[in-house]
């Protein structure tokens, strides 16, 4: 029988009865999950809802504010856990046809936060190339993808000219584990593809032939790893950018900037290619890293 309170979400009650009775789990632990969904009860009422009306949406950002509050990153966790058990039972006992936190999970615990590029250092750095000349063509072709789909350094230069959809502004891209996605690319780094297609890579090629998009400077080859850090290297040095640049400060870039436009988390995971969204979670710490660092500078009280 459930024993909800005057003051106890029915549906959270009958949760912790479940756990009480068939689990037999102790006193003290029950009192545990209940703080635990308390805090999911109070979310929700703060959005005038219930906790079986909350989505996945309002899920990541309930994990955001958990993330945002001070907790260690265990008590997260057991938070995450806790509240994916809870509409596990909701789905069981006919609540909810489906669970919104089936994968919900609790951010990694990261020794700091990843660097990354504010949109006028990408602007600055995108500038850098020499686009009268083939090379100079074919990098701004480059630092302009790799920024308009946040790709691993690997992706990018395994390439093949197929896999570039221009008239579609797509591309399939072969990520971790073969996994085969399909990435937006925005309008201005097409139109730079596209450039280096028509005129660069021919002159690169001189005659040659090659199945990848991106060639080396002598032409035939794919460009390689090495290679690539060498070339953004270079043009950070240009731009002035003092921290330490590679690829995957520019991929980080990418993706504070879609989350800092409203980009949701699942959307990001899939743009990037991560297997797990609390790979992806790590950039609600930046956003609110940065959102402190901007009340600290201009709150006249801070």
């Amino acid at each position: 029988m459930r024993r909800a309170t005057d003051d106890q979400h029915p549906e959270v009650a009958g949760y912790l009865d479940e756990l009480r009775v068939s689990r037999r789990l102790s006193p003290n632990t029950i009192l545990a999950y209940q703080r635990d969904l308390d805090r999911l009860v109070a979310f929700a009422e703060r959005l005038d809802r219930s906790p079986e009306a909350l989505d996945r949406h309002d899920l990541e950002a309930f994990v955001r504010q958990l993330m945002s509050s001070g907790l260690s990153p265990r008590s997260v966790a057991r938070i995450v856990a806790c509240v994916r058990g809870f509409y596990k039972f909701l789905v069981l006992d006919g609540h909810l046809p489906g669970s919104p936190a089936d994968d919900l999970r609790a951010p990694r615990s990261w020794p700091g936060l990843p660097r990354f590029l504010s949109i006028d250092e990408v602007d600055l750095l995108l500038s850098q190339p020499d686009a009268g000349n083939p090379v100079g063509v074919r990098d701004r072709a480059l630092l302009e993808l790799l920024y308009a789909t946040g790709m691993r350094v690997t992706e990018l230069v395994s390439l093949k000219a197929g896999d570039v959809r221009l008239d579609d502004r797509c591309l399939t891209c072969l990520g971790k584990g073969a996994q085969e996605r399909v990435v937006p690319i925005g309008r201005v780094a097409t139109d730079w593809v596209r450039r280096y297609l028509a005129s660069a890579r021919p002159a690169l090629l001189k005659g040659r032939v090659s199945a990848f998009l991106f060639v080396n400077a002598r032409g035939g080859l794919s460009l390689s790893r090495v290679g690539f850090w060498k070339i953004i290297k270079k043009y950070g040095r240009q731009a002035g950018l003092t921290r330490e640049l590679s690829p995957h400060v520019v991929r980080h870039s990418f993706a504070t900037h879609l989350l800092e436009r409203g980009a949701d988390l699942r959307t990001i995971q899939t743009l990037l290619g991560h297997a797990d969204l609390s790979t992806t979670q790590i950039y609600t710490h930046i956003l609110e890293a940065r959102l402190k660092a901007v009340y600290d500078e201009f709150h006249p009280r801070s």
